[in-house]
């Protein structure tokens, strides 16, 4: 009789000999990218625009699929159920690094459930009103959202999404009161932007560049370190007097956990050489900064680390803040502008403590 040592052997090798035998056949059907978000984003954008150099690049139809909705939960829901077998990917984005902290019943596991594939992209978000709007910069904006609280609206692509982050770290350091307004998507987030339903959005560059272009929003601010080479004549939030602030999103493809090493290699090596393309590089031109992306994804990773815990430490904060300033007013209100100012330096202090790497 075998051994339990030889045995445990034998299974790895079979199952070894398995994974490179579906490796060498994959792929031999479709494959699907879901997209957790409607079409129109800068998710679907890439999403798009990648598959068709990797249906080239692997010989095979590769499709895309949107299923959006509760802050990209249910796309990557979907894609961490599905079979392991490299058909079924997710654009994934640092959204899903966030969504813990905020939906508390995910029937999945980011950290666990999911194999990276590779970074595809690190786009710029930029801070955008409509036209119409009588703000000009970011400075009146901070000052109507400090004269009117909670008169001003952002929309965001939804709760636990980077823009959700962006919106709320925007009012602790400024001091700004804004309410927040989820939509399932860039898509319709844009349109009522456009419609004046909402005051502004810190949505990705991609959706709002046309629009930007056609004199219909107005760029205020890019929320990254650095300026937007698509906008290079908007200033950082930093140059626009909000510190602190220095958030990208990446974007990334992800396949199931199990997915078989080989195929994941596979797959690494076809995105690698789609996004090497220099018709794709045109095209993605506008939405990313690949001749930048080597050098940024290490520090929007180190950056994003801790996304989860402190998307849930800031919301308390703003709650405390705001429950605070309620006393204030019922209490004196002519020692409420005074009050305020005391507490925004120890305010300041604890989420610049929390942005450094």
């Amino acid at each position: 009789m075998l051994s339990k040592f030889k045995k445990q052997i034998l299974i790895a090798a079979v199952c070894s000999v398995a994974s490179l035998a579906h490796a060498q056949a994959w792929p031999s059907k479709t494959i699907t990218i879901v997209v957790p978000f409607p079409p129109g984003g800068t998710t679907d954008v890439l999403a798009r625009a990648v598959s068709t150099k990797l249906s080239a690049n692997l010989g095979q139809t590769v499709i895309v699929e949107n299923k959006p909705g509760a802050g990209a939960t249910l796309g990557a829901a979907q894609v961490a159920k599905s079979n392991a077998d490299g058909y079924t990917l997710l654009m994934g984005a640092v959204h899903h690094t966030i969504a813990t902290s905020v939906y508390k019943g995910l029937t999945y596991s980011f950290e666990k459930d999911f194999a990276p594939i590779t970074t595809v992209a690190l786009v710029p978000n930029v801070l955008v009103v409509n036209a119409k709007s009588p703000y000009n910069s970011v400075k009146d904006l901070v000052a109507a959202g400090k004269a009117t609280p909670d008169k001003l609206a952002y929309g965001s692509n939804g709760n636990g999404t980077a823009q959700h982050m962006i919106g709320t770290q925007f009012q602790i350091v400024s001091g700004a009161q804004i309410l927040h307004v989820p939509y399932k998507g860039s898509a319709p987030l844009t349109t009522d932007l456009l419609g004046g339903q909402v005051d502004m959005s810190f949505d990705t560059v991609t959706p709002v560049l046309p629009f930007i272009k056609e004199g219909k929003l107005k760029p205020l601010a890019v929320t990254t370190a650095k300026r937007s080479s698509a906008l290079p004549n908007v200033p950082t939030l930093q140059e626009a007097g909000v510190p602190g602030v220095a958030i990208g999103t990446w974007f990334g493809l992800l396949a199931p956990a199990a997915t078989p090493k080989p195929v994941v290699q596979k797959l690494n090596a076809a995105v690698t050489q789609a996004l090497k393309d220099p018709e794709l590089a045109k095209r993605l031109g506008d939405v990313s900064r690949l001749e930048e992306l080597a050098a940024e994804v290490e520090t929007a990773e180190r950056e994003l680390a801790h996304g989860q815990a402190q998307l849930a430490q800031l919301d308390a904060r703003v709650n405390l803040y705001r429950q605070y300033q309620a006393k204030l007013r019922e209490r004196d209100p002519e020692g409420f502008a005074q009050a305020v100012q005391r507490m925004a330096q120890p305010t300041l202090a604890w989420i610049m403590s929390r942005t450094r790497g």
